[in-house]
């Protein structure tokens, strides 16, 4: 069973937060808090495998908790739960060691992925034995959530491929190469490539717009 800590400053949220893990097989609530001073206190007192924590907290910014749990040695993981749709967020988000980042609002099959995602990976990561580079590799890389699912090709980072595919779902349009280069922080070219794997992977699609006798811009959506 995997004992979760949900964080959030509005008690119906965290209700409905509390209602979607309880119908999740192997997991529970063990607590919840309504600010960071609460979120430390909370974990020192249930010692929770999985903290679900929103960033915008009335006393606290949420990556600074999870930064001072870290500091503090706790070793239980933190899944972003919030609407809070800045690249430096996500990208703190990632720096910080956060195991996951579901942006409100959403909907219970959303969140049931992430917790079974979560809970595969933990389990993976319980049992592994190192033996060589591929051992540890396959425990960095990111769950797979189907049949299709796949480890970025070499060259690409697992990193770079969630802050493209969080840039292309919260665009309600298109967005180019340029574009997403500049809302994450990579060159156009790194862009362009990680745009181009998802579309490859069938997670995105690609259209052409024409402006003028230059050559077309190619814009990329989320499927």
């Amino acid at each position: 069973m995997i004992d979760v800590l949900v964080v959030d400053d509005d008690f119906r949220v965290v209700n409905i937060h509390a209602g979607f893990v309880a119908k999740v097989d192997g997991f529970r609530v063990v607590g919840t808090a309504a600010s960071g001073a609460e979120a430390l206190e909370a974990v020192e007192r249930h010692r929770p495998d999985l903290v679900l924590l929103d960033l915008y907290l009335p006393d606290a910014f949420g990556l600074d908790v999870l930064a001072r749990l870290r500091a503090e040695g706790r070793e239980c993981d933190v899944m972003i739960i919030s609407a809070a749709r800045e690249a430096e967020a996500v990208r703190g988000a990632v720096r910080s060691g956060a195991v996951s980042y579901l942006l409100k609002p959403f909907g219970f099959n959303d969140f049931r992925e992430r917790l079974e995602q979560y809970a595969t990976r933990r389990a993976g990561l319980a049992a592994a034995a190192v033996h060589d580079q591929a051992d540890v590799d396959r425990a960095f890389s990111p769950p797979a959530s189907g049949p299709a699912a796949a480890l970025p090709p070499k060259g690409l980072s697992a990193e770079t491929v969630r802050l493209v595919e969080t840039a292309l779902r919260e665009t309600s349009g298109t967005l180019s190469a340029a574009e997403c280069a500049e809302r994450i922080g990579v060159s156009r070219v790194s862009a362009r490539r990680y745009l181009e794997h998802l579309t490859e992977s069938g997670k995105a699609d690609v259209g052409l717009r024409y402006a003028g006798r230059g050559r077309p811009e190619r814009r990329y959506r989320w499927r």
